[in-house]
């Protein structure tokens, strides 16, 4: 599997993680789990576009 595939569903993994945690602490409609929410969205359209190729 490509490098970069794996770095990006290593990020994605962590992204996730992270957004479970701020929204299980500060809510999901948070402005942090919402920003954390959009970053994790482009991760996974940047995994997707990868994959295409």
């Amino acid at each position: 599997m490509n490098e970069e595939i794996k770095l990006l569903e290593k990020r994605i993994e962590e992204k996730r993680n992270e957004m479970i945690c701020i929204a299980s602490e500060k809510g999901y409609t948070s402005q942090e789990a919402v920003r954390i929410s959009q970053e994790l969205d482009r991760l996974l359209n940047e995994y997707l576009t990868l994959k295409k190729r």
